[in-house]
């Protein structure tokens, strides 16, 4: 009876010792949540999770997402990951309804190391308000050709019939800007890289996106905010692969190489590769454990 009952106790600490879940089906540690807006991979909030490229730019704030980078901060308002986009919220940025002068606004403007991440969408329009004559956009003028154009239908002719134009007054410019430069001039972020109020030499900006080809009849239907598209550069294999076997893609304290994070212990394949090696360890383990036990059960008896 003692025999039986020392016996089954060493099998039962071998069956957990040689169980292959053990040690990788622990929870991972990267949050995944701020609010009602996932974070999921390339994103993270917490340094180590997420791709490294990615690192250092979102924080959650009271359950707000908010996206950080050199220009300054805007609150996210949605992550798509379908289309590999984020729609950033500028508190001082200038919609239909109101006007914000004083060069308070962010722009957009990414450190050098993160502009292959991260471009405004090309259907996201930039309208600069304000800008004075000694502005680089204006360098040339009126001989050279402005950068000032429409943007996916969406431009400063229409931006003009805003109420908030009412409220600061408004002189009508020809098409050819008259005797001096717009009041607003309608841009792409690929026309000049870089949106920076202070060296450009604006009052103020607008941003607003256009998400279906179809034409919204005024400014007042617009979208406003910046679209922001991003992507994740070179092979991103080893991330599907250590996803496909429980694990979380995250990156090592240097910030560049990538890891698989497997809740308690982190991999540079994959969690599988690492769990086998783990497991048939441990197997060897509990083994030797075992037969030790029942030996040791099997002297005393006998004694």
């Amino acid at each position: 009876m003692t025999l039986l009952f020392v016996l089954t106790v060493c099998l039962s600490f071998l069956a957990l010792l040689a169980t292959p879940s053990f040690a990788t089906n622990q929870a991972n540690s990267c949050r995944s949540y701020c609010g009602n807006i996932t974070i999921d991979y390339p994103f993270s909030l917490d340094y180590g999770c997420g791709h490294p490229g990615f690192r250092d730019l979102l924080f959650c704030m009271n359950d707000v997402l908010m996206f950080h980078i050199s220009s300054g901060s805007y609150r996210v308002l949605d992550i798509d990951y379908a289309y590999q986009a984020l729609t950033l919220h500028d508190p001082h940025m200038s919609t239909c309804d109101t006007i914000v002068l004083g060069g308070r606004g962010n722009g957009f403007t990414v450190e050098q190391w993160r502009a292959p991440y991260f471009n405004p969408t090309p259907d996201n329009v930039f309208m600069l308000i304000g800008c004075s004559a000694e502005s680089p956009l204006f360098q040339g003028f009126p001989g050279k050709h402005l950068p000032c154009r429409n943007v996916s239908g969406m431009g400063c002719e229409d931006y003009y019939g805003c109420p908030a134009w009412s409220l600061i007054g408004h002189k009508k410019v020809g098409s050819v800007y008259g005797s001096g430069p717009p009041e607003c001039c309608a841009v792409a972020f690929e026309a000049i890289k870089a949106i920076n109020l202070s060296k450009l030499q604006c009052e103020g900006y607008s941003s607003a996106y256009s998400l279906a080809p179809l034409r919204v009849d005024g400014a007042g239907g617009w979208s406003y905010g910046i679209r922001v598209k991003y992507s994740v550069q070179g092979n991103d294999e080893f991330c599907r692969a250590c996803e496909a076997t429980g694990g979380a893609c995250g990156f090592g304290t240097d910030g560049v190489n990538q890891l698989c994070m497997c809740g308690s212990f982190n991999s540079t394949t994959n969690c599988d590769s690492e769990s086998s090696a783990s497991g048939k360890m441990t197997l060897s383990l509990a083994v030797a454990l075992a037969g030790s036990f029942i030996y040791m059960a099997t002297w005393i008896m006998g004694s």
